[in-house]
């Protein structure tokens, strides 16, 4: 009895010391302090491209085990089927129609770094609220967002006006411009048909002037001379542009400044793991964000020497083993500076691997696994289900797998909520904070209904009807593949929105992706009992949805997506754009 007397005589001493030091917010701390974050997004990687999730013939032992640390969501899907609008509903939390990001013509991101649009100055990114938080924040790599408005230097669509401290990167995309290969990317088809109307214009220029100099008709030297300036203008305002495309779009900028016009692609690679290397070490006694957006896999899928020829999958396995040695090169170096336990490790696609990207026979694009369709294609699976990874040792389960159906959107909420933020409260948000779901104390996502965009169009919408343990899809558009069978659109190169290029379907195409995931066999009224109720209950979801749409400006529009002149970053004096500021060679860590 003595003994335990003495012995609760101590503990009620212990308590009591305790419950003084916490009277010090100093000494006693009730929340974990804030992690870090490290967001990697790659550029049309599929589903079926990493191991962890089916691949067996190219080797990504770096991101297999982060999946293994941590956990893997297996219906993680994407705002949008193409780069631009993806993006901007992964850094806002919002669909891209609702920001204006989402396109009512054929062109569905952004065409050039001289054009004047981009995200809203006015949209709120995960990065402009962990800034306020007092996080050091950066970009590293591909932003896709726009560069100006109004002036060649007002950036106000920049990244630095977006959140973030620190950029270094791509404000365009990569394109076989960049590489300077002989299939040009950017508008294939519109240069195709500038081309031939050059042609034809001078052709009938050259036609006036032989009719005239051997009078085989009457013509006068005011109109032959007249044609040929408007064909000669016709020619420059459009070569101008498309002409020049390696120095308008593949550039490099550090913040605000240029270092590279054209960049230099050998060196790339190198560059963008140094900078996000350096980041890291310099802010590693701090709360940090680094969102390191991959230029790899799209194409021209530029690949160092050292990973050339190692996959058993071309020159694209190639680019994904590369790929996922970077990732390790980043988790080597949370590890090495003691940062594993406190860093929140994101990693996805912004949307699916392209089906038609091919150079001869030879295929570029991606593996959406066993879903139908890819890039582009608003609706189908294999355009917006995406790779989605999560690891935050000591935190979050691992090696556990989730099911349910989750947004590139959710990381919004997710990061803010993490970093102590507050989701703004004067518009909606459309992702939904992760956490319940990670640390398996929810069953179920927050996410009833998701929907589809292709452009503004809205071409699927997807039910998780949670208490029945099923996911419904109904499609109301689908692209017209050509040819028929082949599951992508070769002949247009990218898959259509709307017009002669979509087939609508009235009643909808619905498919069980509980059973049916590949989406082969749709569900017909005279088979599926419940087919009614549920088309009901989703159209009635659509109109709820438009409800809560509000006009915006429309940041894709024909004369936004325009290159003008004026606008054109340039390191030089414009037209003379070309130089390389990187004066202390990046050193090679490949």
């Amino acid at each position: 009895m003595k003994f335990t007397r003495e012995h609760s005589g101590k503990k009620r001493s212990c308590l009591s010391i305790w419950l003084i030091l916490c009277l010090f917010p100093r000494t006693c701390v009730s929340n974990p302090s804030k992690p870090n974050f490290l967001l990697i997004l790659a550029d049309d990687l599929g589903i079926g491209d990493v191991g962890c999730y089916g691949n067996d013939t190219i080797r990504t032992p770096n991101i297999d085990g982060l999946a293994k640390e941590g956990v893997r969501l297996s219906q993680h899907i994407a705002a949008a089927a193409v780069c631009t609008p993806s993006r901007a509903a992964f850094l806002t939390g919002r669909y891209p129609i609702r920001s204006g990001m989402a396109s009512n013509t054929q062109y569905r991101v952004l065409f050039w770094n001289g054009c004047s649009g981009g995200l809203p100055p006015n949209e709120t990114t995960f990065a402009g609220i962990l800034h306020q938080q007092g996080y050091s924040t950066a970009l590293v790599g591909k932003w896709h967002m726009g560069v100006n408005c109004e002036s060649s230097r007002d950036h106000c669509h920049h990244p630095l006006h977006h959140g973030f401290d620190y950029f270094y990167g791509m404000p365009f995309t990569l394109l076989n411009e960049c590489q300077g290969t002989d299939d040009p990317e950017l508008a294939k088809s519109l240069q195709d048909t500038y081309w031939l109307r050059s042609q034809i214009i001078f052709l009938a220029v050259l036609t006036l002037l032989i009719g005239k100099l051997t009078s085989l008709f009457q013509v006068k030297w005011k109109i032959i001379i007249c044609v040929a300036i408007c064909g000669l203008l016709y020619f420059l305002s459009w070569f101008s542009s498309y002409g020049f495309t390696k120095y308008w779009n593949c550039i490099l900028m550090r913040n605000h400044d240029i270092t590279e016009q054209p960049m230099n692609l050998e060196r790339t690679t190198s560059n963008m793991l140094k900078e996000a290397v350096s980041f890291i070490e310099r802010n590693k006694h701090r709360p940090f964000l680094l969102f390191f957006s991959l230029l790899h896999v799209h194409t021209p899928l530029i690949t160092t020497e050292k990973f050339l020829g190692r996959s058993r999958h071309g020159l694209y396995g190639d680019n994904v083993e590369e790929m996922d040695w970077i990732v390790g090169r980043l988790l080597d170096v949370i590890d090495k500076e003691g940062l594993k336990n406190t860093t929140f490790i994101y990693f996805a696609s912004d949307h699916g691997g392209s089906v038609e990207a091919h150079r001869g026979n030879v295929h570029l694009g991606g593996w959406n696994g066993i879903y139908k369709g890819g890039k582009g294609m608003g609706g189908w699976e294999g355009g917006i289900r995406v790779p989605g990874i999560v690891r935050w040792p000591g935190v979050l389960p691992a090696d556990i797998v989730i099911s349910e159906p989750t947004s590139l959107m959710d990381i919004f909420p997710t990061v803010v909520h993490l970093a102590g933020g507050v989701v703004p409260q004067d518009r909606v948000i459309d992702g939904r904070t992760l956490l319940p779901l990670l640390q398996g104390t929810a069953q179920h996502s927050e996410h009833e209904f998701m929907f589809h965009y292709c452009g503004v169009v809205l071409h699927a919408v997807r039910w998780h009807q949670k208490d029945r343990g099923t996911t419904w899809k109904a499609h109301y558009v689908t692209p017209v593949f050509q040819p028929e069978d082949s599951g992508a659109c070769f002949g247009r190169r990218i898959c259509s929105c709307f017009g002669d290029g979509v087939t609508h379907h009235d009643p909808p195409l619905l498919f069980d992706l509980s059973r049916d995931p590949s989406e082969g066999n749709p569900l017909l009224a005279d088979t599926e009992p419940l087919f009614d109720t549920i088309v009901n209950r989703i159209g009635k979801a659509v109109e709820e949805h438009h409800r809560t749409l509000t006009p915006v400006p429309q940041q894709l529009s024909p004369y936004n997506n325009v290159w003008k002149p004026w606008l054109q970053p340039c390191c030089g004096t414009f037209p003379f754009c070309w130089c390389d500021k990187e004066n202390n060679k990046a050193d090679d860590i490949l």
